[in-house]
């Protein structure tokens, strides 16, 4: 990263902190995602579309463990994407903070399943994922200081939003509005 990003950052993270000091309201954020059928009418594809991402929409499709193609992204394949893509840019953020210069990284995040709780199989095995595991490959300078690589993973895994939701579990809540067609 060129000197003028990691200081853009660092400009734009303190003044975030102070403003959100300041005003905690303005910290509260919104993330959304609208699936559809998209192109297809069978039921093991659609399409997602994230908010706030110029109307960009990624096909997916269902597992074959379920009785889908499994030729697309799957949710679980999303689910997986987005604690990698969270702890990936947590980390390197927290890097830049910490004046740790990182020379390669990579995450691979990983959900297991038994889904014979999802297809009512074994109603005793519980329909989700039981285990999530990331793999972090990290390369750094020899020189970088062990404490502060400490200071470094662990503050990426604090400061990870969807790593941090997902170890916590959260509350989801469904509001069902059913049309009737003609």
């Amino acid at each position: 990263m060129s000197a003028t990003h990691e200081a853009t950052l660092k400009q734009r993270q303190e003044a975030l902190h102070r403003h959100y000091a300041e005003v905690p309201e303005d910290a509260l954020i919104t993330d959304q995602a609208r699936a559809t059928p998209g192109q297809s009418r069978d039921c093991v594809h659609g399409e997602v579309e994230p908010a706030n991402n110029d109307g960009m929409r990624f096909r997916y499709g269902i597992h074959r463990a379920v009785g889908g193609d499994h030729d697309a992204p799957n949710p679980g394949d999303m689910l997986s994407a987005a604690l990698a893509a969270c702890l990936h840019s947590t980390l390197r953020m927290v890097a830049e903070r910490l004046e740790i210069t990182i020379t390669d990284s990579e995450v691979t995040a990983t959900a297991h399943a038994d889904v014979r709780g999802a297809l009512m199989v074994d109603t005793s095995v519980p329909v989700g994922f039981q285990r999530l595991h990331c793999d972090v490959r990290l390369t750094v300078p020899a020189s970088v200081d062990k404490r502060k690589l400490r200071v470094l993973t662990t503050g990426a895994e604090q400061c990870c939003v969807v790593f941090q939701t997902l170890r916590a579990g959260t509350r989801v809540t469904t509001d069902w509005r059913i049309d009737e067609a003609a």
